[in-house]
Order: structure tokens, then C-alpha cells, then sequence
């Protein structure tokens, strides 16, 4: 293992700020105008909605090949591909013509942010320590939040038949600025592989801690707690992913005007920021939080009944209240780590609970597209992403008993 070089707490923040800002953008600009895009490509909201389904179906993908090509590679070497292919997606996709290369360049470009979305906390813990990595974890949580908010209001800034390119192109800017920094960074760390203990491989820490080993032989497939886990962060994501995709579409198809859609989207983000903060402090000092799947899925619940029944009433209400639910993220990955033991088994189960997450995640927006070409209205989709909220709760109670997965594991021995 190579060690970690000292890179300067200034240009590690703005390292970390720049490319959590460009995390959400990429993707959340599209949903304000993917009916343009549909238009403009002469494909079906079925098929436009394939593009909704990528970020999940990449970040299970990527959530396998990320870490050994890390591994392998570098941390900072592989976050300097990811920012290439992102930078390379964004720039050649607004000056395309039809709608199978625009396909293939988002997939590029979704790659390249789901490669650091996957790796950028582990670089953080890799190159800091302390107060400085606390630091820049709460920028990498504000700036990822930040992102999502301010991505679909590109669009609010374009008008006419290629307002969708320019509002897609923007956003080429920051990466740009991205993929620079990275270099720079690059340029001081070299081939940074990460430590045992910033990136765990199961083999390593069995040979290193046979007392460990010994607890995580179970499946985690027959682990309640994981499958709880496991279905409540894909539930949870498949409710991001279809606001993310699909939120705004509903609402101007009801009739909500377009700026009034776009900025319920950053809504959403926005609330992610607060959520991002809110939620570890208020984990820390709570003894029991299964009150708070409860509370956030009765919250997201509501949220997407008033976007069914009405629309038009209150659609900035019906955003805000999607938003607070959407506090739920944080909470699923801060019960990886507090419902295990050893450093083994909460890296099988971020490995288990992610990627099957995402792709939980990637089905739901496509089977939303389905529906509404089908039936020619939101409302099949609407019933099913609210049975869904209510589904979030159940597991959601499961997943935040106090239980440890290890035990479970060491049960089935």
C-alpha cells in the first residue's frame, strides 16, 4: 500500500466542493426539459425515460468496479478518468442530433459522476485527518446537496427550441474547472492506492482478523436486518431517482408552469443540504431512531399524494415535503455503520445494500416512463411510487432496530 500524500487543506476543500457540486447537476438539469428532449429526438416518454433510469443502473454498476479499479489505479488517477468522462459527456451531448448517441454520452457521463460519488468520501478519509476530514466531508454533504438544487435551474435562464441544449451545455463549465483542480491534484498524490482501512478488501481483513472472519460467514441473504437495509435505501433512491427524472413533467403536465416545476426540483436539493447536516446530529443523540423512517415516510407519503390530488394547489408544498422525506438518504447510509461491528462486515454490507439499491433505484423511474406512455397519464405511476413511500416505512423500522447484522451472521454458523 502506497502512503498517502499531504495535499494542502485548501485545494483538497475546493477539490472536494467543485466535484460534489458537479455530482447532481449533470443529471438533475435534465428533468426540467426532458419533454424537450423527447421532442426534439421524436421518442417516446417510455424511452426518454430510460434516461431518468441511468444514474441507478451506474451506480450499481460502478459501485462493483469502482473500488478494485481504485484499488488498482489510484484514488486520485481513477477520479481523474471519472471527471474526464463526465467532462467529455457534457461537452459533446448538446450538439447532438439523435437520440441514441445522446443515450451513449449520458451513460459516459453518468459513469464519470457515479466513479466519484462512489470515491470521493474515500479520498477525503485517504488525505485527511481530524477535524480537517470532518471538514471536508460536511462540504463534500453541502455541495452534493447544493448540486441538486441548482441543477434543474438552468433551464429557468434559456427559452426557445434549443433552450435544452444550452440548458444541458452550462454545465460543462464547472467541470471543466473540475478536471483541472484533479490534475493538480493528481500531480502532488501520484498512484494514491487507498489503505485497508479507507477502502477494506474482505480477503485482507480476513487474514488480518481471524476474530473477525469468524462472525461474518453468514449470507447476508439471510439476514433480516440486511434485507431491510437493502430494500429501504432502493426504495428511498427509487423515490429520489423519479423525483429527480420525472417531478417536473408531472407538474407542468398538470398545468404548474415550467419555472415553478424547475424550482420545485431545487427544492428538493435544497432540503438535501439541510438533510445532509441535520441528520448525523440528530443521529448522535438518539438513542432509538425508528421513529424517523415513521415520520419521514408519512412526510413522503403526503408529499406525493397532494402531487396526485393537487397539483396545481400547492406544488412547492408538495416539493418541500418530498425534500424533508428524502432526509432518509443519509439516515440509510448512517445505518451501514451503526448495525455493524467489524470494519468486514459493514464493507459486505455497503457492498450489498448499495449497488442492489441503485438498481432498485433504476427500475423505478423506467417502469414510471412505462406506465405513462401506456395509460396516457401520471396516475399509475403516481399510486405506485406512494404505495412505495408507505413500503419505506415498514422496512425502514426493520432496518433501524437496534440489532447488529454480525449477530445475525454469527446465528446462522
Amino acid at each position: 500500500m502506497s502512503k498517502a500524500v499531504k495535499v494542502g487543506f485548501g485545494l483538497a476543500v475546493f477539490a472536494v466542493a467543485i466535484t460534489a457540486i458537479n455530482l447532481r447537476a449533470g443529471v438533475s438539469s435534465l428533468a426540467p426539459v426532458i419533454g424537450q428532449v423527447a421532442e426534439s429526438f421524436g421518442v417516446s416518454s417510455s424511452t426518454a425515460g430510460i434516461l431518468t433510469s441511468l444514474p441507478g443502473f451506474c451506480f450499481a454498476i460502478m459501485g462493483w468496479l469502482a473500488v478494485p479499479i481504485a484499488r488498482r489505479l489510484g484514488l486520485s488517477p481513477t477520479l481523474v478518468a471519472g471527471s474526464v468522462a463526465l467532462l467529455v459527456g457534457l461537452a459533446i451531448r448538446p450538439f447532438i442530433d439523435s437520440y441514441l448517441p445522446f443515450f451513449v454520452l449520458t451513460v459516459v457521463l453518468v459513469a464519470g459522476i457515479a466513479v466519484a460519488n462512489i470515491l470521493l468520501p474515500a479520498w477525503v478519509k485517504e488525505h485527511s485527518r481530524g477535524t480537517n476530514q470532518v471538514r471536508l466531508m460536511m462540504t463534500y454533504t453541502a455541495m452534493l446537496g447544493a448540486s441538486g438544487a441548482i441543477g434543474p435551474l438552468s433551464a429557468l435562464f434559456f427559452s426557445g427550441s434549443s433552450a435544452w441544449r444550452w440548458a444541458l451545455g452550462v454545465w460543462v463549465v464547472p467541470v471543466i474547472v473540475q478536471t483541472i483542480v484533479w490534475a493538480i491534484v493528481l500531480s502532488k498524490t501520484k498512484r494514491d492506492i487507498p489503505s485497508t482501512g479507507v477502502m477494506p478488501d474482505p480477503d485482507e481483513l480476513a487474514e488480518a482478523s481471524p476474530k473477525a472472519n469468524s462472525n461474518p460467514g453468514g449470507s447476508l441473504l439471510k439476514s433480516p436486518t440486511a434485507i431491510a437495509m437493502l430494500l429501504f435505501f432502493g426504495i428511498q433512491s427509487s423515490g429520489a431517482y423519479a423525483q429527480m427524472g420525472w417531478l417536473p413533467a408531472i407538474l407542468v403536465e398538470d398545468g404548474v408552469r415550467e419555472s415553478t416545476a424547475s424550482i420545485a426540483l431545487a427544492l428538493l436539493g435544497g432540503f438535501n443540504v439541510i438533510g445532509g447536516v441535520l441528520m448525523p446530529w440528530l443521529l448522535s443523540r438518539l438513542n432509538s431512531v425508528v421513529l424517523l423512517p415513521i415520520i419521514l415516510g408519512a412526510i413522503t407519503t403526503t408529499g406525493w399524494l397532494g402531487v396526485m390530488f393537487a397539483p396545481t394547489a400547492a406544488p412547492l408544498l408538495w416539493a418541500s415535503l418530498l425534500g424533508i422525506g428524502g432526509m432518509c438518504f443519509p439516515l440509510a447510509l448512517a445505518l451501514l455503520t451503526a448495525r455493524t461491528r467489524s470494519p468486514l462486515v459493514t464493507a459486505r454490507l455497503s457492498g450489498f445494500v448499495q449497488p442492489g439499491g441503485y438498481i432498485i433505484a433504476g427500475m423505478v423511474p423506467l417502469v414510471m416512463g412505462f406506465l405513462y406512455s401506456s395509460t396516457g397519464s401520471w396516475d399509475a405511476a403516481l399510486i405506485m411510487v406512494t404505495v412505495m413511500s408507505l413500503a419505506l416505512i415498514i422496512f425502514g423500522v426493520r432496518a433501524a432496530r437496534n440489532v447488529y447484522i454480525d449477530d445475525e451472521l454469527a446465528q446462522q454458523s
